[in-house]
């Protein structure tokens, strides 16, 4: 950095890079490395060997090493390897009593290196220093019993010289610092290696206090044939747990042993205890190993009677995690209803209909009140208790509230049981209680229906009358009165009915409600009354199908002008329909009659209909949206018909328009 005269820094100058693209020959750090491994750059070589020549050249040489280790040491005394690098290399020297000082010296330091116990031990295992190595082990242990390799080591040298007394008296030591489960197991298979069974069954004894450990004790009493003490460690270890603190796993390994000595009962009475007393999240792999069991050596009825067994488990912990859900009861209850007594499906009857809905909307209650329809066909059909059915139904009856909203369905089963029952009057007092209470149009055609099939047509009339009064503007029920008197042959009533209901203020489908009215004086054959009927709804209404309806029943009359009478309807229909706007209706009332005149007219009369017909014309016009601003303009189809006074410039703009297409085309015919 230059300095100039006032002392101040200056700033070296930058070359600019005048050429920014990217080098022809692209050097990846992959490239680098690999170049730098194939010339072998960072390769030292190796330093020269030595050769020893006489003593004093040796001594000097284990001089300059001992220095090397001992400054090592004294630079960083806490760091164990370099004592075992020390240690390892007077051993390799031949100078197992300078070694056995470095170890030493090293266990001063840190006591609990495992490492430098393990090695200093190795060390005098290979110098064949027995009583040594005995000693480490011993001192290691007594240091740190809770390390399990120290014992291993410990035990398996014992056992390799042969002195099994003296490895029996290690594990012992191991086995008063009660240590896990493997050193156990280990000291078992020491015992197990020369056939010492008594010991080996004392110190499963001495150490079984899981469920795993009591099912090793059995199969190992099992497996050198000692049956009866091996059921009996299993029924010791079912009583040392106890009900409380069962586990499947023990009662699994217990049913499977029976089932070995082919006790099939005893096993079955096992799988029967466990499904009784354990808790149901704990009976999964019970019933799985129970149906194995079953399907094994049971019988039809037996492998039917576990599988129904595990489905009513599986229902009971759905229902136990969701109450209100009502598609588990009703499979539940199926299943129970199939074989299991009739205490059991009431109990599961009544706790399925204490889970009420908490709302008070009928959207929730449609598949909870089939709970209760079930209840009370069971009782009837299958338990055949008349009184009690007739309870449920009024149970049910008493929880609806029929303020908000009522079940149809319940009344008029309810009033049907009750006919099977051959009492007619108690049906008609709960199909009566329901109007008064709750009246909806199914239970008023459900009481009608059943006066109808009792032939009681005085009570039907005075329900119809009741039915209007509640809801004068269905329809359909004017038409069934209507109906039921022109079936009793009084047409006189049934025309009176049609005319209270045509007269109407507000009706849910009049449209309906006037062809019933006039399809039953065609049939009735009065013309008269019809046309007048078609008059009077033309005068409520010009819509197009009212016209070509009239049309065509003036058409299908056996009167000698019916072809002339529906000319003139459709001749009326047309004037009418020019007044309004609705240019598609006026099209449809013109095809119509000119379909007329292909079947009945002559040429003059298709002529004439045919004149009628409109021009198809695409047009423009203008779109807006609802806060009234323009969107554009769109194309649709309109209809200019030739008696319009507006249309006749249009309609003579578009003839002089083909006109001149068709000289056109001529013209260039003629070129070709």
């Amino acid at each position: 950095m230059e300095i100039d005269e006032d002392g101040k820094r200056k700033m070296p100058k930058v070359a600019k890079v005048k050429n920014k693209m990217p080098a022809p020959v692209q050097i990846t750090a992959e490239q680098l490395l690999r170049e730098a491994k194939e010339r072998e750059l960072e390769l030292v070589p190796p330093p020269p060997k030595q050769k020893v020549s006489d003593p004093e050249e040796l001594a000097a040489y284990k001089m300059r090493k001992r220095k090397a280790f001992e400054d090592n040491i004294r630079k960083n005394r806490g760091v164990m390897s370099n004592w075992i690098k020390y240690a390892q290399w007077e051993e390799s020297q031949q100078e197992v009593l300078r070694a056995r000082s470095v170890w030493e010296r090293a266990l001063d330091v840190d006591h609990r290196n495992v490492t430098v116990w393990l090695k200093y031990a190795e060390m005098e295992m290979r110098a064949r220093q027995i009583n040594h190595a005995r000693n480490i082990w011993d001192r290691a242990v007594t240091i740190l019993p809770r390390v399990n390799q120290f014992w291993y080591k410990y035990t398996y040298m014992e056992e390799m010289l042969g002195n099994v007394a003296g490895a029996r008296q290690a594990f012992e030591r191991w086995m008063e610092w009660e240590p896990d489960e493997q050193p156990w197991h280990s000291y078992i298979n020491f015992e197990l290696r020369y056939k010492e069974l008594d010991r080996a069954r004392s110190i499963y004894e001495r150490y079984i206090l899981s469920v795993k450990n009591w099912i090793k004790y059995a199969k190992f009493e099992e497996k050198n044939s000692y049956i009866n003490s091996s059921r009996g460690i299993y029924e010791r270890a079912v009583e040392f747990f106890g009900e409380d603190n069962m586990d499947e796993h023990l009662l699994i390994s217990f049913a499977r042993f029976e089932e070995g000595q082919k006790e099939h009962d005893r096993a079955r009475v096992i799988y029967k205890y466990a499904l009784d007393n354990l808790p149901k999240d704990k009976c999964e792999e019970i019933y799985k190993n129970y149906t194995i069991h079953e399907k094994k050596f049971g019988s039809r009825a037996a492998i039917e009677d576990v599988i129904v067994s595990k489905r009513r488990f599986q229902y009971e912990e759905e229902v136990k995690e969701n109450p209100k859900n009502y598609d588990a009861w009703f499979d539940y209850l199926r299943l129970l209803e199939e074989d299991e007594s009739i205490d059991q499906v009431r109990d599961t009857y009544e706790r399925a209909i204490s889970n009420i809905p908490p709302s008070r909307e009928k959207r929730h209650w449609r598949r909870y009140i089939y709970l209760w329809i079930n209840y009370a066909l069971y009782e009837e059909l299958q338990i055949e208790d008349v009184d009690r059915t007739r309870d449920v139904y009024k149970a049910c009856l008493d929880i609806i509230p029929h303020k908000k909203f009522t079940f149809a369905k319940i009344w008029l089963m309810f009033a049907q049981f009750e006919l099977r029952q051959k009492n007619l009057q108690a049906a008609r007092r709960i199909l009566g209680t329901s109007i008064g209470k709750c009246p909806k149009n199914k239970l008023f055609r459900g009481y009608i229906e059943l006066e109808l099939q009792l032939r009681e047509f005085d009570r039907c009339r005075i329900l119809y009358e009741k039915f209007l009064e509640f809801g004068p503007e269905n329809c359909t029920s004017w038409m069934k009165y209507a109906e039921l008197e022109t079936i009793l042959g009084d047409m006189s009533r049934a025309r009176a009915i049609f005319e209270l209901a045509i007269n109407q203020t507000k009706l849910d489908m009049p449209e309906i409600l006037w062809k019933a009215y006039i399809d039953f004086e065609i049939e009735q054959e009065e013309y008269d009354r019809t046309r007048a009927l078609y008059r009077r709804l033309l005068e409520r209404t010009n819509h197009v199908k009212v016209w070509i309806s009239f049309a065509h029943f003036e058409k299908d009359t056996e009167d000698e002008d019916a072809i002339a009478s529906a000319r003139k309807v459709y001749q009326e229909a047309n004037r009418v329909m020019k007044k309004s706007t609705e240019n598609e209706e006026r099209l449809m009332i013109l095809e119509s009659w000119q379909k007329f005149e292909e079947e009945e007219g002559d040429d003059a009369s298709q002529a004439a209909v045919k004149k009628l017909m409109p021009e198809k014309v695409k047009k423009r016009r203008k779109i807006q949206t609802e806060d009234g601003t323009d969107a554009g303009w769109e194309e649709h189809y309109d209809y200019i018909f030739p008696d319009e006074e507006t249309a006749q410039p249009n309609l003579k703009l578009l003839a002089m328009a083909k006109k001149w297409k068709s000289q056109q085309e001529k013209v260039v015919s003629t070129e070709t």
